[in-house]
């Protein structure tokens, strides 16, 4: 093929060297328990190599409820780190310099909220906000589709999207504001080229309405990026990739007349599947999780996370999580890939691949498209049901042995295996919570009530939030608080389907 890598559509790679030039920046997701235990973990995981950080909240910080509310109960800690007030971020990062690292934060409902926590640690460590490089994921509407922890509805939801990427634009140039995530939706059941149609219709949804709000393209685009899933079948997942960069470059040139081509490139994070792993004999884990590493680094990825072997039983281990990011850095420096940009590039089948999945994506986004677009698809429940057929198929070729997965339906083991998975100290919230009422008794709450009163007020106009939300961040509101405030003003979701 005639193509190079680094020019448009960008098929094979957004720049012309590619790993030779610049290598992916290597995170593992991480957080658990407590802020304290989980700084320890970002330690050890800088001493072992990693170039970039990457948070993962508990369910409560999720959904905007302090560690103390009744419905936090059973989850403080549990699936994340807790964050409720500027004390717990700055706790999160205590030694560690926020503007000589790269933090990616999995946050989406309470995005505003923890970008702020994030932007007054900083201020509190001396480093200002244009200093600053990482990303949050912000992306709402795969949460309607896929995960469920939104908390308002759509169009109050996409205001705040884009208030945060308009802030953004202006404070934050380092910073990407948005990861567009078809990461959840493939984990809840989709096909590779569903994951790709949806994840590209919610990135055009979200170029629109900042359009709308008088930005151009040409500026924000550039720091729009995206979060993909890699599963085990390396020829469609580098296929993929490939047509993911080929779509979102033709679809911000034609469609939104962008000329900046940093703006029309597709950058991304890769995950390996979690949904891939299996409870039965682990360490075929670490096979999976290698080659879907495989095909993020051959399909072009900026960013990888590769999941660790015990996720499936547990939090990882500080044992599995080192072997996980070994698995990274063997293939940068020990495979010789590295060399070669997209080296799969002029393969008959890549190619013929490539082309397939771009139609049938686009296929779906013209479906999309006729039945009023992403909010519409998602209130009438069109593009939830399209997931659940695929997931259901899935399982269906399982549950038949017409897909083999090695331990779990076939050369399944008589053995069982007892393995060191890591245990949740109940200690750890008790700290938390003991912390958090110290914190809320401590504080000036009349200067609380006033910047909360002052949001509420905010919110009712067409004002930007985020000056305002960290301002009630600087006045020591908690999360909560903070969100509660929202919700007397927006509303809770409820889903009709």
């Amino acid at each position: 093929m005639n193509e190079k890598p680094g020019k448009f559509p960008f098929t094979r790679g957004i720049y012309s060297g590619m790993y030779k030039d610049r290598l992916w920046s290597m995170r593992q997701y991480s957080g658990f328990s407590s802020a304290e235990e989980s700084n320890k973990r970002f330690k050890f995981l800088l001493d072992q190599g990693v170039t970039g950080l990457s948070v993962a909240f508990d369910l409560p910080t999720q959904i905007g409820y302090d560690s103390d509310h009744e419905l936090a109960k059973g989850e403080v800690g549990r699936v994340g780190v807790p964050i409720t007030t500027i004390q717990d971020m700055n706790i999160l990062f205590d030694g560690i310099k926020l503007n000589e690292v790269s933090t990616s934060m999995t946050i989406n409902a309470t995005a505003p909220i923890l970008f702020a926590l994030y932007l007054v640690a900083a201020e509190e460590q001396g480093i200002s906000s244009n200093k600053l490089m990482g990303t949050i994921q912000n992306d709402i509407l795969k949460e309607y589709i896929a995960r469920g922890t939104y908390i308002y509805p759509p169009e109050p939801s996409m205001r705040l999207v884009t208030d945060l990427i308009e802030f953004a634009n202006t404070h934050t140039p380092k910073w990407n504001p948005i990861s567009v995530s078809g990461y959840h939706i493939r984990e809840a059941g989709s096909t590779a080229a569903q994951e790709l149609a949806f994840t590209i219709a919610n990135g055009i949804t979200y170029v629109s309405n900042v359009i709308k709000r008088g930005l151009d393209p040409n500026n924000f685009a550039s720091r729009i990026s995206f979060f993909f899933n890699a599963h085990n079948d390396l020829l469609i997942e580098v296929s993929k990739f490939r047509a993911a960069r080929r779509m979102w470059a033709t679809i911000m040139k034609n469609k939104f007349n962008v000329t900046n081509e940093k703006a029309m490139k597709c950058r991304f994070h890769v995950q390996t599947g979690g949904s891939t792993l299996s409870a039965q004999e682990i360490d075929n884990n670490v096979v999976r999780t290698t080659i879907q590493a495989l095909s993020a680094i051959f399909g072009g990825a900026q960013s990888l996370h590769t999941n660790s072997r015990d996720e499936a039983l547990s939090l990882p281990t500080d044992e599995s999580a080192k072997l996980a990011l070994r698995t990274q850095q063997i293939i940068a420096n020990e495979s010789g890939i590295i060399n070669y940009p997209d080296p799969f590039g002029g393969s008959y089948v890549i190619e013929e691949l490539t082309n397939k999945i771009e139609k049938e994506a686009n296929d779906i986004i013209d479906s999309l498209d006729n039945i009023g677009g992403v909010i519409e698809g998602i209130e009438s429940g069109w593009i939830q049901n399209e997931i659940a057929q695929s997931a259901s198929n899935y399982q269906h070729s399982i549950d038949k042995k017409e897909r083999i997965i090695v331990g779990v339906n076939e050369f399944i083991s008589d053995t069982i295996d007892n393995y060191k998975t890591t245990e949740i100290d109940d200690n750890s919230v008790s700290i938390q919570l003991n912390r958090l009422k110290d914190f809320k008794t401590s504080r000036d709450n009349n200067s609380v009530k006033e910047k909360l009163n002052s949001l509420h007020t905010i919110a009712q106009g067409p004002q930007n939030l985020i000056s305002p939300i960290i301002e009630c961040v600087k006045s020591k509101c908690t999360i909560g608080e903070i969100s509660d405030q929202l919700r007397d003003t927006f509303g809770e979701y409820q889903s009709s389907i």
